[in-house]
């Protein structure tokens, strides 16, 4: 891909939009599906759980959560108003029930009580995020006394080598990971580290690597 076409899928991964924000949301289906199967398998979900994703995209992950417990209420927040449209038409029967709600926001303003969520966790968000502390602060507040908190990416190497990356993303060290999680008020439990299987982005192979950061709020 050239710088244009580079530039143009960066803009489309922070903030999918019109035709192509729809194909790009269906690709991060495909290439983050083992991120989100990991993720989904630390929540450890428990009956009745209030839990918060941040960054939903198209929400085609939801029915597996609601599959593990069906007593689980779940609310997709997302900055994309095609990313809302999308997850609401595909989620149609739970958004119905109540069961699946969706909103508009951005991760600096959520529009949410304090201490409304069990477990909140976000998937490959964090490198656009303008000021990380501010984001994890607020998260921290919408998040229930000693309530988990997972932080899904891939690891500072792997996202170096994907040339998108060149283009708006702000990459992390596992160190400057933890320290933000450290100073906003989370207690680091775990950090899963799983090897993907070889991928290709834009042309160039690639050997992902994830991190989850599993957190309490303290």
């Amino acid at each position: 891909m050239d710088e244009k076409s580079l530039q143009q899928l960066a803009q489309q991964l922070r903030k999918p939009d019109g035709d192509l924000g729809k194909k790009v949301g269906e690709n991060m289906n495909a290439s983050n599906a083992l991120m989100n199967t990991l993720t989904i398998e630390e929540l450890h979900l428990q009956n009745n759980d209030c839990i918060l994703e941040i960054g939903m995209g198209n929400g085609f992950f939801i029915s597996t959560i609601l599959a593990l417990d069906p007593s689980v209420s779940y609310y997709g927040c997302d900055y994309s108003e095609l990313m809302i449209t999308e997850a609401t038409a595909l989620n149609k029967k739970l958004v119905d029930t109540g069961q699946v709600q969706f909103v508009l926001s951005s991760a600096d303003h959520l529009p949410f009580e304090s201490h409304s969520f069990d477990k909140i966790f976000t998937i490959n968000t964090i490198y656009f995020w303008s000021n990380p502390s501010e984001e994890l602060t607020e998260i921290h507040r919408v998040l229930k006394p000693n309530g988990k908190f997972l932080l899904t990416v891939r690891s500072k190497y792997t996202m170096e080598n994907i040339p998108v990356t060149q283009f708006g993303f702000k990459l992390y060290s596992k160190e400057l990971l933890m320290d933000l999680l450290n100073t906003t008020g989370f207690e680091v439990i775990n950090v899963l580290e799983k090897e993907e299987p070889e991928m290709e982005f834009s042309g160039h192979k690639v050997q992902p690597i994830t991190w989850i950061f599993s957190t309490r709020a303290i």
